[in-house]
């Protein structure tokens, strides 16, 4: 049935009247065709094509539904009326003022003076589509959910395995992405090489970082900033939280995120089986089509599983007291299901570090400082070497503090090899050093009393791209010093490149202090 010119002209007038915000939001929910549309009574008779009129029908839930078709039936319609027929049917009208700012919203009705009217376009598609009759849209209950068929502690086992691999692997992400950011395409998509980094340091396939990338990013951990991943100033605090916390951020941002709909049919069955299980329940409350709400659900679906806040399209105990009391008992919940946290360690004769059960996130992280993770589990192994002590050394630890602290967390004392190590490199650490010259071409030095250390790097092929050449000439006017050499890069460039080579360097200051280097370059997410 094609608009009537009256029902184009009243919609035109009460599109013409939206605030933009509105009218954006309206654009956004409705489907209409894309060309043609020059002022508002073209956009009004575009609103009223019968498929376009079709696609908002299969958008309203049932109650909105009935709404609808009460005006319909009843004509011009106030409030008050409505409401009257409604409970003449049988059906609750607590939110009935919300349900008809709906229909408003979507243009499927005209709102003058108090008075509704829906155009004979919309009344022609609801007696024309295959829909239940007024009083069983009003009054028939919703269906059952299907039972679940796992036990719940079944359920809670696998959900809580999920959940604990899940955030161990952000903890790898947020942890590497600390070191060194990733490069975004132009055309979107991570780089393929710092992909691959993630995906080893997670321990899961390159197919999966993009999605717990944007896990991370829903959580503010990591933000997307001149092209590059890097963490938030929030992640660094998240890392020394305890596991609880860990996941409690994660859980709390898949909460938030939830749209209203959403998280009333997970809310409804959050005792029940998800997934196929909602299907019944999906076609009672959109009687009209429920496809398109199949879709949105899907990746809320996929993340819940990550999470554990589901296992097996089954709520956990976790995941149900997340949608029914909040994200604290969420978090209480799943910490009793983790493996409890441990703060000692083994510490072994060839420079390994064996956790017997998930070290304590402070304890971890301080750790890390001074030895290179190696396998991410239940039983988590660490690393100490010469590279990763004088990684502690730039931070600012020292070869008392680095003692101090192996003794506190060792189950077993410290062993003679890596009591020596830490002897040894703490005495050699610094033997170079790493300081600034200024903006001219050549932009930092290295100096040592080791002048066979020196030669070594003018003759490095590895170290090739920092330029480096002997102090003095005449692009610094001074004259050569054999205790230095210099660069075209900038100091912090020589420090890591340095670093990571595995030469033992130290930056200084201008008055030849040792200072603390952190590769730390975070951002604040936007609130």
């Amino acid at each position: 049935m094609p608009a009537s010119n009256d029902s184009a002209l009243a919609v035109a007038g009460q599109l013409r009247s939206l605030p933009d915000a509105e009218l954006i939001e309206m654009l956004g929910a409705r489907e209409i065709r894309e060309s043609g549309i020059r002022d508002f009574f073209d956009l009004a008779e575009a609103l009223l094509d019968p498929a376009s009129i079709q696609h908002a029908l299969g958008i309203l839930d049932r109650p909105t539904l009935a709404t609808l078709m009460v005006l319909s039936e009843v004509g011009r319609a106030t409030e008050a009326d409505a409401a009257a027929r409604l409970a003449e049917l049988g059906a609750d009208t607590s939110a009935l003022g919300s349900r008809l700012a709906r229909t408003l919203r979507l243009a499927l009705v005209t709102q003058r003076d108090g008075v509704y009217t829906v155009p004979g376009s919309v009344r022609y598609a609801l007696s024309t589509a295959d829909l239940p009759s007024l009083e069983e849209l009003a009054v028939r209950p919703a269906p059952s959910f299907g039972a679940p068929g796992e036990s719940r502690a079944e359920t809670d086992r696998l959900a809580a395995e999920q959940a604990f691999t899940t955030t161990t692997a952000l903890v790898e992400l947020v942890t590497e992405l600390q070191h060194e950011g990733a490069r975004e395409l132009v055309r979107g998509g991570m780089a393929l090489p710092d992909e691959k980094r993630l995906a080893q340091a997670m321990n899961v396939p390159v197919a999966s970082v993009a999605h717990l990338v944007e896990v991370a990013d829903r959580a503010g951990l990591v933000l997307l900033e001149n092209a590059r991943w890097t963490i938030t100033d929030s992640a660094t605090d998240w890392l020394v939280d305890s596991w609880g916390e860990r996941w409690s951020l994660l859980a709390g941002a898949w909460l938030d995120r939830l749209p209203d709909e959403i998280r009333s049919i997970f809310s409804a069955g959050s005792h029940s089986v998800w997934g196929e299980g909602l299907e019944p329940f999906l076609a009672w409350l959109y009687p009209a089509g429920g496809a398109w709400m199949r879709e949105r659900l899907d990746p809320y679906l996929r993340d819940a599983e990550l999470l554990g806040i589901s296992a097996q399209h089954v709520p956990s105990s976790p995941g149900t007291a997340l949608l029914e009391i909040g994200i604290d008992a969420a978090a209480t919940a799943i910490t009793a299901l983790f493996p409890p946290e441990v703060r000692q360690v083994y510490l072994q004769h060839d420079l390994s570090i064996v956790s017997p059960g998930p070290l304590a996130p402070s304890l971890d992280s301080r750790l890390r400082t001074m030895a290179d993770a190696e396998g991410r589990a239940l039983a988590s192994t660490y690393r100490v070497s010469t590279a990763s002590l004088n990684r502690a050394l730039a931070g600012g630890e020292t070869e008392e503090s680095i003692g101090e602290f192996l003794a506190r967390i060792s189950l077993t004392g410290i062993p003679q090899p890596l009591a020596y190590l830490v002897s040894e490199t703490s005495a050699r650490y610094g033997a170079l050093r790493i300081g600034t010259i200024g903006d001219g071409p050549l932009r930092s030095y290295v100096r040592s009393t080791d002048a066979t250390l020196l030669r070594t790097l003018l003759v490095d092929q590895g170290l090739a791209g920092l330029g480096f050449s002997r102090w003095g000439g005449p692009e610094t006017g001074a004259h050569a010093h054999s205790n230095h050499i210099a660069s075209r890069s900038d100091a912090e460039t020589v420090y890591w490149a340095l670093s990571h080579a595995r030469y033992p360097v130290a930056a200084e200051d201008s008055n030849g202090n040792v200072v603390a280097v952190r590769r730390r370059k975070t951002v604040t997410a936007p609130a």
